[in-house]
């Protein structure tokens, strides 16, 4: 009897446990104001894309593919080796893996992925452009990394790409005889060649130019995350209902979760679906010897007023009204020095190194590096120390893990409810 008393009392204490644990994952375990911040967390709470007024064919099809074959073009650079997805692969989430980028030479920064890129009003880590087409138009005139110019790009499209081109922006324009390459960025001999050039032929040049950022950007934002284990749980929780198998997350995972939105107060940051606010900072991260000075968002704010692509200027399709970020951007270079733009985590635990330049090689390094809080080697740190304990960085580490999903191209005509876009990602 007493064997059988005892039997029972173990099988309702495991369904007390059970039923405990259940109670845990569906909510019980998180508070109010918790569930809150998951929610706004979660990839089904990502709105639609920002518009791009500045470019009229963003969401055109037939400029997304026209941009699909130029990113793989390895002729729109000066060796003709060097293509957009020389350094984002797509197998590696639109990133390379490197500490800095490598194209024609070594650049002085971190390759940054691409997927949900165009969430964003500020582009590179320092934001020195100002939309994803801009931005697309720098490392083509990179000496470091495609190395060509603006001349050469139209010569490529009009000899391998017009179709493609006029089936989006109708005729190319007519110009008189061109030289091989020129354009303000170029070697001095190029230089020379352009400012030689009629304006007439400047101008038809730089709009082939930019619409060969518009399109390569067309097809980049298309570029999106798919749902992580940490999306299923997510959802689960706000549905009330128990995560499936692949929507579990370990007693690690859920306290790494915990800091992450508390008292590690690494959501200041890394908010939203994005898990970024997408704006700058400066975290105290250690300059790399050998590199030029480098001041972040400081040195940016000059080049992105100046820069003849930004959304103010004659190549964007924008009204001045709709250029708001631009127009009223803060210009407080003290406050901006050395500050950056704060990355996805999205994927994090898959792309190593990690920071601008690759200074910091493990989520290990990073976590101990905001523990510690270490001054800026210039300007201010927004950091204070955290002072984690070795426990509490492991079990941050394991919840960033979860965040690892797959990368996708939305399809071209995308679902316009939040559950169904989360739905029709996660089957791609």
């Amino acid at each position: 009897m007493a064997k059988h008393t005892h039997a029972a009392a173990v099988a309702i204490g495991a369904l007390l446990i059970g039923a405990f644990l259940a109670g845990r994952e569906t909510g019980a375990a998180w508070s109010k104001e918790e569930i809150a911040q998951l929610e706004s967390l979660w990839i089904g709470s990502q709105p639609p894309l920002p518009a791009d007024p500045s470019n009229r064919v963003a969401d055109d099809p037939r400029a997304g593919a026209f941009g699909q074959a130029l990113f793989f073009d390895t002729r729109l650079s000066a060796n003709g080796q060097v293509a957009c997805a020389t350094c984002h692969l797509p197998e590696r989430q639109f990133q390379d893996d490197r500490a800095r980028a490598r194209g024609i030479g070594d650049a002085t920064r971190r390759t940054m992925p691409l997927a949900g890129i165009a969430q964003g009003a500020w582009f590179f880590w320092d934001g020195r452009k100002d939309s994803l087409w801009s931005q697309a138009l720098g490392p083509l005139e990179n000496a470091m990394e495609h190395g060509t110019d603006r001349t050469r790009v139209l010569h490529l499209v009009r000899e391998h790409h017009r179709a493609s081109y006029e089936a989006v922006f109708g005729p190319m324009p007519a110009t008189g005889p061109l030289p091989q390459g020129a354009g303000p960025q170029s070697d001095e001999a190029g230089r020379a060649a352009w400012r030689a050039l009629p304006e007439t032929d400047r101008v038809a040049i730089n709009t082939v130019f930019a619409n060969v950022g518009k399109s390569i950007a067309a097809y980049e934002r298309r570029i999106r995350f798919a749902p992580s284990r940490f999306d299923r749980y997510a959802e689960a929780v706000l549905s009330g209902s128990e995560p499936g198998a692949e929507a579990q997350l370990t007693t690690d995972e859920r306290a790494g979760l915990k800091l992450f939105i508390g008292r590690a107060q690494c959501v200041q940051c890394h908010n939203g679906p994005s898990f970024s606010d997408l704006h700058f900072h400066n975290t105290g991260v250690p300059a790399v010897k050998n590199l030029p000075a480098d001041e972040g968002r400081a040195q940016a704010v000059a080049a992105v007023l100046d820069d003849e692509f930004n959304c103010l200027g004659p190549y964007s399709d924008a009204q001045p009204s709709q250029c708001a970020e631009l127009r009223f951007m803060s210009k407080d270079t003290p406050r901006l020095t050395r500050a950056y733009k704060a990355p996805t985590l999205r994927n994090v635990a898959l792309r190593p190194p990690y920071m601008h330049a690759g200074q910091l090689g493990t989520l290990e390094d990073v976590l101990n590096h905001y523990s510690r809080a270490p001054p800026a080697p210039a300007g201010r740190s927004e950091l204070e120390p955290l002072l984690l304990s070795r426990r509490e960085q492991h079990q941050l580490i394991a919840f960033l893990n979860t965040l690892s999903g797959p990368v996708v191209i939305a399809p071209e005509t995308e679902p316009q409810t939040l559950q169904s876009r989360a739905i029709a990602w996660s089957i791609e």
